[in-house]
């Protein structure tokens, strides 16, 4: 019998479970379920780590980008954060038509080195005498082309699980993916303490400051990754009922054939669920860009206080998805998938409608050009952030506040702090929730057949929107100002929720809509 521990790791995220139930045990050796689970869990920490690379410099790219290369606008910086996604995207095929012929460990320990490889590279952007920005851009996109795995990981957790865990084990990978985009920007703000000076090591020319140390960080959890996938991932295949098949490098295995049930998946509910999952991935996406150049514009923060005060803010948010998380399952049970879904997407539409501008104070304005760079050193700007600033806080970062190239800058009300905090908690709250609702309706409305190709489109439609979001909001934002991108936003939430609610009643499990369970 396997340990309570290893029956805990079972239990699904969401939905029902009998307590005992283990009528797989008849058909698997305690060893080889021990050893399946184990290599699920790796997995799951490596879909946390890819999660993790994404998010851990979204705080600081933007302070970054400006300071090792000038020629850097808040479009380009839509560009640097999209390319992960983009990188993402045309990997993703090639690691999962690798992994359908060769063992998965060559594939993951390939992508991961090249994380690992980009990582380092990111590290020395600032080394080359011009075109910085591009090189910033390259390192990025590298980094999403060895998050490409997650085809892999989903393909194999997809192939390892029964029918019986099969939602379960999804919905805990896409639990770990979004605590992965929610905590990175955590240890962003432990390194910004360590600031932007830093210290150097003149004799490789690397400077570890508060913009380097979260990837030199994601550089070595990399390493440790591949490490812990070589020792412990085994190739493991088991059919609907948890008997062990033949797989690659995995030969003990029955050869029994999975049959393959009756009934057609629900095409609408699947296009609808991506649609659904397009539009989480990507309001977060261009909340988590937008962050750092609205809060420098409205409140004069400088770079080091804009990483530091907004690491702080995502900090709180990554805690409040825990809660969120732990909470979500007995909600699950009272009230339905569904019904959260579609509260989650009110209330990530409230956030937004809060964060609109209103009232008679305006930010302050950027006057270098006119100025000559002498701003005087009290401003109103810094009189509303009075209680936040660093006691060692650079004066020599450059003229705050927002730039006069925005001419929105000049009839704008500015966002108050108040309501900026307040918006960050709604969506803290809705998004983690739409997040694992919509994975988890997706797995159970494509049922016991193989979900691979499948899973393959939710993973594009998310590289999507991790493209789009940040390229949207910032053109959007540098030309427009906050009143139009952020009523956009709205709009799409509100015809979001309209399709939720067309969709709903088909938005049901393969086995309930095929009458072979009640709902």
């Amino acid at each position: 019998m396997a340990s309570s521990g290893i029956e805990a790791e079972e239990d699904p995220l969401l939905g029902d479970r009998t307590p005992g139930n283990r009528e797989w045990d008849i058909i698997e050796t305690e060893e080889h379920y021990k050893s399946r689970w184990i290599s699920i869990r790796i997995l799951y920490l490596t879909m946390f780590f890819s999660s993790v690379g994404f998010s851990i410099v979204i705080m600081s790219i933007w302070p970054y980008l400006q300071k090792i290369d000038q020629t850097a606008d808040a479009s380009f910086l839509g560009w640097v954060i999209a390319s992960f996604s983009l990188g993402q995207m045309v990997a993703s095929p090639i690691f999962g038509l690798w992994s359908n012929y060769r063992p998965r460990k060559e594939p993951l320990t390939v992508s991961i080195f090249i994380s690992v490889a980009a990582n380092c590279l990111y590290a020395y952007v600032h080394v080359p005498a011009s075109h910085n920005k591009y090189y910033m851009l390259v390192a990025r996109g590298l980094v999403g082309f060895g998050a490409g795995n997650v085809a892999v990981i989903r393909s194999y957790i997809a192939g390892a699980t029964s029918l019986q865990e099969r939602t379960s084990s999804m919905a805990n990978t896409s639990a770990c993916q979004a605590l992965g985009f929610i905590l990175g920007p955590v240890f962003q703000t432990c390194f910004a303490l360590i600031g932007e000076k830093g210290v150097t090591w003149d004799t490789i020319k690397l400077q570890i400051n508060m913009y380097t140390a979260p990837v030199l960080l994601g550089a070595f959890l990399g390493v440790l990754n591949i490490i812990l996938i070589l020792i412990l991932l085994r190739e493991h295949r088991v059919d609907d009922s948890g008997r062990q098949c033949k797989n690659v490098n995995f030969e003990e295995a029955s050869t029994d054939e999975v049959q393959v049930p009756q009934g057609n998946i629900d095409q609408v509910a699947v296009v609808a669920t991506n649609v659904l999952f397009f539009v989480v991935l990507f309001i977060f996406a261009l909340f988590e860009t937008i962050v750092t150049p609205l809060t420098m514009d409205m409140y004069a923060w400088t770079r080091e206080q804009a990483v530091l005060y907004d690491g702080v803010i995502l900090a709180a948010l990554g805690v409040e998805a825990v809660i969120i998380f732990m909470g979500i399952k007995l909600l699950a049970k009272k009230i339905g998938e569904r019904a959260i879904l579609l509260g989650g997407l009110i209330v990530v539409w409230v956030g937004f409608f809060i964060l609109l501008p209103w009232g008679n104070q305006f930010p302050k304005i950027q006057w270098e050009d006119l100025h000559n760079n002498s701003i005087p050193n009290t401003t109103f700007g810094e009189i509303i952030i009075t209680l936040w600033k660093s006691p060692r806080e650079d004066h020599n970062e450059g003229p705050t506040g927002c730039p006069i190239e925005q001419a929105w800058c000049f009839y704008t009300p500015m966002i108050h702090l108040a309501q900026f905090l307040t918006s960050a908690v709604l969506i803290g709250i809705g998004y983690p929730s739409c997040n694992v609702m919509s994975y988890t309706l997706y797995s159970k409305i494509l049922g016991p057949k193989p979900q691979g190709v499948y899973m393959g489109w939710l993973t594009a439609s998310g590289s999507a929107a991790r493209i789009l979001g940040p390229v949207f909001i910032s053109q959007l934002y540098t030309s427009w100002g906050p009143r139009w991108a952020f009523s956009l936003v709205c709009g799409i939430v509100v015809l979001t929720i309209l399709l939720l609610v067309a969709v709903y009643k088909r938005l049901v499990a393969f086995s309930v809509r095929h009458r072979r369970i009640e709902e």
